[in-house]
């Protein structure tokens, strides 16, 4: 999917408030609006281009997504119709001088900026026809393995007082923060038109072993003082049910984190993998025996 630098298209900085954001957009509106430069597909385009770019910016929730997963992470969360849903250009347009039967139809009067169903980019237009159903949120628990896998799950979704049984395929790699989109299986419309879609999202089961961040593994490993000061080989469990061997060298330390790298989990939808850190704590004996004791002030005589 290409990158898409909302900043860039509309020409502010990454720190613009939602002012200087909206006068870039206003600029821009006028250069390209289809009022101004009739005719001209390319102007069209780059409306459409800033037109999305100022749906993003100006709503805190998305540039925030935005700013934290980038162009590529945004777009997998957030599709054409999730970005423009609910957002209404008539007021702001109409401050910008524009009416009548414009890019939004409707002689005179501002329509809701969305796009056809069948063809999300395609064209400037008012939905036509009675508006679509709610969508729905449905949590889905998965072990760390399902996610890993992927699996197949059935769920039970109720909407209007019916129940439907649905087989869902889960992708692997599909963390928390992911969604997969069901089209037309959210609430149906209250006046006839389209339903609404149905969004799984994942719940992440707790795992005994490891502990998960994005696409990250972690894993404690306790060792023995002479061990850290020795150094020792131990092994370490990985998602696939085999065993890796890890050097620990002589001389670490308390909590010293080592890294395998492509051991985590497979990225949903992409090549490569998250890795795997291993923490090593040293684990310090309570008491000793008279031998230990003596061994340890014969070393301490030593300067150790």
């Amino acid at each position: 999917m290409e990158e898409k630098d909302y900043y860039k298209i509309l020409g502010v900085d990454k720190s613009a408030n939602v002012d200087d954001i909206k006068k870039a957009y206003r600029k821009l509106a006028m250069k390209y609006h289809p009022d101004h430069a009739k005719g001209d597909k390319n102007a069209e385009e780059k409306f459409k281009s800033i037109s999305e770019a100022y749906a993003v910016l100006s709503d805190k929730e998305k540039r925030q997504q935005y700013d934290t997963y980038g162009s590529a992470g945004f777009h997998q969360k957030f599709s054409q119709e999730d970005i423009f849903r609910g957002f209404d250009f008539s007021d702001i347009l109409k401050e910008f001088g524009f009416g009548g039967a414009g890019i939004f139809g409707g002689g005179g009067r501002g329509q809701r900026f969305s796009y056809r169903q069948e063809n999300p980019f395609g064209g400037f237009g008012h939905q036509r026809g009675p508006s679509k159903g709610n969508d729905l949120i449905y949590e889905l628990p998965l072990t760390l393995q399902e996610v890993a896998t992927g699996t197949q799950k059935t769920v039970d979704i109720r909407h209007a007082g019916q129940a439907e049984k649905l087989t869902v395929t889960i992708p692997k790699g599909m963390i928390p923060g992911k969604k997969l989109r069901l089209s037309g299986k959210g609430q149906p419309s209250p006046l006839g038109g389209p339903p609404g879609d149905l969004f799984i999202k994942t719940v992440l089961l707790n795992d005994p072993v490891y502990k998960v961040d994005g696409y990250d593994l972690f894993i404690t490993r306790d060792i023995k003082l002479t061990e850290a000061l020795l150094g020792i080989q131990i092994n370490i469990p990985t998602l696939a049910g085999k065993e890796l061997n890890m050097k620990i060298p002589p001389g670490t330390r308390h909590n010293t984190q080592m890294r395998i790298p492509a051991q985590g989990l497979p990225h949903m939808r992409g090549e490569g993998k998250g890795d795997m850190f291993i923490k090593i704590r040293i684990k310090m004996p309570k008491h000793l025996n008279d031998t230990q004791m003596e061994l340890v002030k014969k070393l301490a005589e030593t300067g150790l």
